[in-house]
């Protein structure tokens, strides 16, 4: 079977997520900062009236911090509720055959294999697809939001 991701960059290495979780992206805004949140939250944005608690992908694996450039972007997941993921950039949408990912080598990652999924290899690069429910799931993230209203 076929599937779509959305694929993104960080610390130069290639990402991706399955499209039908991605409900937009956005030009990164500076979150409002919440008290007594783990480090890797940047804080709460507003978009279509909903509260999005912002997670930085960088933070949240250990990756080395980088200043924002004007590629920077918010992903914004759909799960049980939104979520927000800091990534450098974001590439492209591709389709992958599900047995083309292979499973994902046990050293060498530059993030923990347990959000790994599987990882496929595209022209000379490869693609690790994260298992974007683990990395959000509720003992991995500290901060659910409510509605918001203008």
């Amino acid at each position: 079977m076929t599937k779509q991701y959305l694929t993104f960059s960080l610390d130069s290495r290639l990402y991706a997520i399955d499209v039908f979780k991605v409900q937009e992206v956005l030009t990164y805004v500076e979150p409002t900062k919440l008290p007594c949140t783990a480090p890797y939250i940047e804080g709460l944005i507003n978009s279509r009236n909903q509260g999005i608690t912002v997670v930085n992908f960088r933070k949240k694996f250990a990756l080395p911090e980088t200043p924002l450039t004007k590629f920077t972007r918010i992903i914004v997941i759909e799960l049980e509720t939104l979520f927000g993921a800091v990534a450098d950039s974001v590439n492209e949408v591709i389709e992958i055959e599900d047995d083309a990912i292979d499973c994902p080598p046990k050293f060498g990652n530059a993030i923990s294999t347990e959000f790994i999924r599987g990882i496929f290899k595209k022209d000379n690069s490869f693609i690790s697809i994260l298992d974007i429910e683990k990395v959000f799931a509720e003992d991995n993230i500290s901060t659910i939001p409510s509605e918001v209203s203008e």
